[in-house]
């Protein structure tokens, strides 16, 4: 994890990864956090690999982050775990989030959904909700039951 910042302390690389839920599995590694991890060492699950490089992005601290498909190909559980890090890791900075899984930008300041490499709606989650145009085909097709947790733990319903 110190890759991002080579003079981090224990304790920082330590609270980035607890930041990033990364530090109990880490713990787990047969030498912790000197563990190799890689070709060359132990090889991390990609719900791992994730939280590890969101930790990375919590170390270096950058004012502008750009993350591609964050939460693809990660179970319900993983996934979880790497949108509450972006959510820490979101305050403050800028950030561009490419993604398929709208879970994962609903509570983005601005989306912009793009198809066929044209921007086609603009808004936040609820406008482009109101708007029923192609987001919300997109958000009807990724949440059929028709009602979905949203932040806070409260439940909407995606047709308004």
């Amino acid at each position: 994890m110190a890759y991002a910042r080579p003079a981090a302390t224990a304790a920082e690389v330590q609270s980035a990864a607890r930041a990033a839920h990364a530090h109990e599995f880490v713990e787990r590694l047969p030498l912790g956090y000197d563990t190799v991890v890689g070709e060359r060492g132990i090889k991390l699950s990609g719900g791992q690999r994730q939280r590890v490089a969101i930790a990375r992005a919590i170390l270096k601290d950058p004012a502008v982050l750009i993350l591609d498909e964050a939460t693809s190909s990660l179970d319900t559980e993983s996934e979880r775990l790497i949108e509450d890090a972006l959510a820490r890791l979101l305050v403050g900075r800028t950030m561009l989030i490419i993604a398929h899984r709208l879970s994962t930008v609903q509570r983005a300041d601005r989306l912009l959904v793009i198809d066929r490499g044209r921007i086609v709606e603009e808004g936040t989650h609820g406008e482009l909700l109101g708007v029923g145009g192609l987001y919300v085909r997109l958000y009807q097709r990724q949440f059929r039951e028709g009602v979905v947790e949203v932040g806070g733990g409260g439940l909407e319903d995606p047709l308004g």
